[in-house]
């Protein structure tokens, strides 16, 4: 059933909604269940939509070819990202806009611009903005994993359930010492996580 690959994207899926989270806690910026559940849901769809897609892609290859191509993605995603967490620079905190002049590409290095009106608090459509954001992060992480045969179902629960969690633990935690630590290696964790999935998968094909 390969629960192992379930648990290993999920993870690191939901890894960038943590750190978003811990930045949050860090700004004092609430996200409350409701915008929460927006988030999870987005991301759960998401994954799905992703997921379904790389299936359909599957169909049009050897399962070998489609397994071992899967596989391949997500090892190369997965040290694309240890690389650029290796490699990333500190960023100085940037201030709220005051503005509805949101860009996604945007919302991952400075998450705090999610709340575009500067209240403290996340509202249902700063949350949708911010989930898309998270959303369209993973596309390729979801393309490789449904390729490479991991469960959509089941992927797409537990990603759900982890990004609730992620967001709710990420929020708390930003309000100690402990943040900026773990907010720091997150995503290299992911990088790591992603390319253990990769791992994963191919070694039976091979």
């Amino acid at each position: 059933m390969g629960y192992l690959a379930i648990f290993l994207f999920a993870l690191s899926a939901n890894l960038d909604n943590f750190t978003v989270a811990i930045t949050y806690g860090m700004r004092k910026i609430q996200i409350g269940p409701i915008p929460n559940l927006l988030i999870a849901g987005i991301s759960g769809g998401g994954t799905l939509l992703f997921m379904t897609v790389g299936v359909w892609i599957g169909r049009f290859l050897p399962h070998s070819i489609a397994d071992i191509i899967g596989s391949l993605l997500l090892i190369g995603i997965g040290i694309w990202s240890i690389k650029g967490a290796l490699c990333a620079k500190p960023s100085k905190p940037s201030k709220p806009r005051h503005s509805n002049g949101i860009h996604l590409s945007e919302l991952l290095d400075a998450p705090e611009k999610a709340d575009a009106d500067a209240n403290g608090s996340i509202d249902l459509r700063e949350a949708t903005i911010l989930a898309f954001a998270l959303t369209i992060n993973n596309a390729g992480l979801g393309l490789g994993a449904s390729i490479a045969g991991v469960d959509i179902l089941l992927t797409t629960l537990c990603t759900t359930f982890f990004s609730l969690a992620a967001i709710f633990i990420g929020c708390l935690i930003g309000k100690n010492w402990a943040s900026r630590l773990l907010g720091r290696f997150a995503p290299l964790i992911a990088g790591i996580a992603i390319a253990a999935l990769g791992v994963y998968e191919l070694i039976p094909v091979l």
